[in-house]
């Protein structure tokens, strides 16, 4: 059976721009074409970006090409202090730019999957990797992994738009440029997948499992063809994991998610220190800066995203104290770059913190009667477990665990602590890194699940226009005379001035005993809900509520609260049949009946 449309059943209708574009928003394998694209795209991206941050390394810090910034030794003092002012300088006259030119807040795949249907501006996410670029290539205490995927997921939006593709295949999309760009960077096809179902798609269906996947392979082999390098963990030989085992391993778990959510309370704190100052946001980074400077001068280990000081520490013997300085320092870089202004992320950052705080973990070891772990191990554990704490993904976490380690059993003890860390943060604060973001500045959103449909079901897309009006000080004789009974149901009182007064039912006025013939009280006195309007600006779900709260079958809709302009009607009955709709349609769409 031929799956291809009639149009494209030749080979020019096929690789032709609307042919292609065709294929795609009718067929699965054009979404897979696609998504192989995308791949291509972020391992490319990746793999430039990478390039272009060592090279920075070795020129700003004078290190070898084979060496990595954060386990280099850097002698000179100097340097160490005037590389991450520079870059804050660098990236302030940057800021000082955007500020007059670019008013729109930035949007990260996050938060256009949740809210704007995947749509995703693309030279916004080019402004976020050039400033993570120059972030991380200066030694500001960030990762590139939020640049990696911003771009790539910023390259499928694009593609997307200019496919045409329908809101739950452009959500796909932008989470294939995010899960190539995570496979590409830690060499884990898995981990890549997973980052998308879990932090940017938002749920795993089968409709998007072939292109994720496939997205997250590609660009994965892309970026090894340029690169052999790799983020690899050595075990060592320690045994089998016995059911003791599992005791420390939750207990660590439940560790990491503490120091998880002080992490994520501490970058909160200094951004908020900072907004509170009379501090400009330009000016900001360069302090920034100055502070990161003075604390490489104690270990260069907090410099960077971490990758050489993650593999120093777990290849050699560090004393608990060395541990926890390197640890605590690393902590406090990493809150000021981000609370000062710097771009980056927390997701390498946390993976070696984790992997500190494990190894410190692990000198607790012999209070656990007949655990078996080694401290490399108890690193493995700390890693996943505090970055499913900042990052979220307890799956992801799970896979990168399996996939740098490649040992099975130690991943299912991962799991378990992963689940601990997961569950305690869920429970006592609710967020991850970015969710939390987004509650500090007033979104509601907690994952890239899509909302956006809800908040695009207006109330002036589902209102009527047409609606009975009448003066507020009409008599019965004439309102009655107006609107005789049948005509209509309801009646909207606007007084002189145009402004809504009330609303009236038609059946309660003629089923209403009149006292006397010449009722002074008027139509006024069957007047209701003159205090409770709706907005053409509210969604579906707050009408619903107002409706619940009012006890109205419906209620009129207008302009503003100053203002008070009727502009239409909604009933609940219309409200709550749209909404199931568009629920069923996002329902399906998810499922992959679409």
């Amino acid at each position: 059976m031929n799956v291809l449309p009639v149009e494209l059943r030749s080979l020019r209708g096929l690789f032709s721009p609307a042919g292609f574009r065709l294929l795609t928003r009718r067929s699965e394998l054009g979404l897979v074409l696609a998504a192989m694209l995308v791949g291509v795209a972020a391992g490319l991206t990746v793999t430039a970006m990478s390039m272009i941050a060592a090279a920075m390394h070795q020129a700003v810090f004078k290190i070898d090409p084979s060496e990595r910034l954060s386990a280099s030794l850097i002698e000179d003092k100097l340097v160490l202090l005037s590389a991450p002012v520079c870059g804050g300088a660098l990236l302030g006259l940057l800021l000082l730019v955007l500020a007059r030119r670019r008013k729109r807040p930035l949007i990260d795949p996050i938060e256009a999957n949740a809210l704007h249907g995947g749509r995703l501006s693309l030279t916004d996410s080019i402004l976020v990797a050039v400033q993570n670029i120059l972030s991380n290539g200066f030694g500001a205490s960030v990762g590139m992994e939020a640049g990696y995927t911003q771009l790539a997921a910023g390259l499928a939006s694009k593609l997307g738009v200019k496919l045409n593709l329908r809101r739950s295949d452009m959500r796909i999309l932008v989470g294939c440029g995010a899960s190539g760009a995570i496979a590409a960077a830690f060499n884990a096809p898995l981990t890549g997948a997973f980052y998308a179902f879990e932090l940017i798609v938002g749920a795993y269906t089968i409709a998007s499992l072939t292109p994720v996947v496939v997205s997250a392979l590609i660009a994965n082999l892309v970026a090894r063809l340029f690169s052999a390098s790799s983020f690899e963990i050595d075990v060592g030989h320690f045994g089998a994991v016995v059911p003791a085992d599992y005791i420390p391993a939750l207990a660590l778990g439940l560790v990491c998610g503490g120091a998880g959510i002080l992490l994520m309370k501490g970058v909160a704190f200094i951004e908020e220190v900072a907004r509170q100052s009379a501090i400009a946001p330009t000016v900001r980074p360069l302090l920034g800066g100055i502070a990161v400077g003075l604390l490489a001068f104690v270990s260069p280990q907090v410099l960077s995203g971490g990758h050489g000081a993650m593999h120093l520490n777990l290849a050699t013997e560090v004393t608990i104290s060395g541990l926890v300085t390197i640890l605590l320092l690393k902590a406090v870089a990493s809150a000021i770059s981000i609370g000062s202004g710097f771009r980056g992320g927390l997701f390498f950052a946390s993976l070696f913190m984790g992997a500190l705080l494990g190894k410190i973990f692990a000198y607790s070891a012999p209070y656990f009667g007949d655990a078996t772990l080694t401290p490399v191990i108890y690193a493995v554990v700390g890693m996943s477990s505090l970055a499913v704490a900042v990052i979220g993904g307890p799956l992801t976490m799970t896979f990168l665990a399996l996939e740098t380690t490649g040992d099975f059993p130690i991943t299912v003890l991962v799991l378990a602590a992963v689940i601990a860390s997961s569950f305690f943060v869920r429970s006592t604060f609710g967020y991850s890194f970015a969710t939390w973001r987004f509650h500090l500045r007033g979104e509601t959103i907690r994952s890239a699940h899509d909302v956006g449909w809800i908040r695009n079901l207006t109330v002036d897309k589902m209102m009527r226009a047409d609606v009975r009006t009448a003066w507020a000080d009409i008599s019965l004789e004439d309102f009655k005379k107006k609107f005789p009974i049948g005509s209509a149901q309801r009646v909207i009182l606007t007084d002189t001035n145009g402004r809504y007064a009330g609303l009236v039912l038609v059946p309660e006025v003629y089923g209403a005993a009149v006292e006397t013939p010449e009722d002074e009280k008027g139509v006024l006195a069957f007047r209701r809900y003159e205090n409770d309007v709706l907005l053409p600006t509210m969604n579906a779900r707050q009408a619903a509520a107002l409706f619940d709260a009012t006890e109205s079958e419906a209620l009129a809709v207008v302009s503003d609260l100053i203002e008070r302009r009727v502009i239409g009607q909604l009933s609940e009955a219309h409200t709550l049949r749209r909404y199931s709709e568009e629920l069923d349609k996002s329902r399906r769409e998810l499922s992959g009946e679409l």
